[in-house]
């Protein structure tokens, strides 16, 4: 991923090449085509939306409930480029819209989108918009536009092979400053406007700075620095006890009880994690401490 200003700091910038993440979440979650759409589109908005974050410890989640039969989508970033992200019905199959694409829209359905951030403080940043369009980008657009009142212009697209495994996938994020002059936002609307889709530029081999030079041209476009991101979610068999034991007693009594392993599974990467009789019978005694 690639940070930028230009126009003498009019305009600051993000684009992101995304394919190995995205398809490590379609492999763990063994998404259908329009949900590893989705799904990607909001991972690759996570990385970049993530980075723009001022602490290490700072975490961003975006949040989409609708009413279409993906059901949500929640993603989590970091400000170091990690990023981890689940579908509600990861199986969900539609027929292409008319433009023959991925039907991200009618996948998501009527509903609401949701960017948390928790930076420390005792509550965390929550703010909401409706989804205006359902393709992501631009219900993200119309946040940045009503919630944050910065202009923006956000493209984010996932390319998949014939074989449903991940093309490629990406996005980048423009944003005028304060300030910027409408000379600039004139000449910025205009090479926006000439861009062909975010998916096919990577598919022609653009890299993320290559993108942002052709978005940027002539306006002195400025990298300012770039990270490694990856899909990463930092799970472990110690939170599944911790999560075990907080269920309470009675809940660890009854698995007992039915005298089988137990098998928990990872919300965000699908990872398994099995639990014995024997193992559970620890966590009892841990959890009646």
């Amino acid at each position: 991923m690639i940070r930028a200003t230009a126009a003498q700091g009019q305009i600051r910038a993000f684009a992101a090449s995304t394919r190995e993440l995205v398809e490590q979440a379609r492999a763990g979650h063994n998404t259908s085509p329009v949900a590893t759409a989705a799904l990607g589109r909001l991972l690759t908005a996570g990385v970049m939306m993530g980075s723009m974050m001022k602490n290490q410890q700072d975490l961003l989640t975006l949040k989409i409930q609708g009413d279409g039969p993906i059901g949500g989508l929640t993603v989590t970033a970091d400000a170091n480029g990690n990023v981890k992200g689940y579908v509600n019905n990861p199986l969900v199959v539609l027929p292409c819209n008319d433009k023959g694409k991925l039907d991200v829209a009618r996948a998501l359905g009527i509903g609401v989108l949701s960017v948390i951030r928790d930076v420390g403080l005792k509550e965390p940043y929550v703010g909401q918009t409706i989804l205006v369009s359902g393709e992501i980008a631009e219900d993200l657009t119309y946040y940045y536009a009503t919630s944050e009142q910065t202009p923006s212009s956000v493209a984010l697209g996932v390319l998949m092979n014939k074989d449903n495994t991940v093309r490629q996938a990406g996005g980048f994020m423009i944003q005028l400053m304060p300030g910027a002059t409408e000379e600039v936002i004139g000449k910025l609307e205009e090479r926006i406007g000439a861009i062909s889709s975010v998916t096919s530029l990577l598919d022609e081999g653009m890299s993320p700075e290559q993108i942002l030079e052709e978005l940027l041209a002539g306006m002195d476009v400025e990298f300012t620095d770039r990270m490694d991101v990856r899909f990463y979610c930092g799970c472990t068999r110690k939170r599944v006890e911790k999560a075990l034991v907080s269920i309470g007693k009675k809940e660890l009594e009854d698995m007992i009880r039915e005298g089988k392993p137990i098998e928990m599974n990872c919300h965000f990467c699908n990872a398994a994690y099995e639990f014995s009789v024997e193992e559970l019978k620890e966590l009892l005694v841990k959890a009646a401490g």
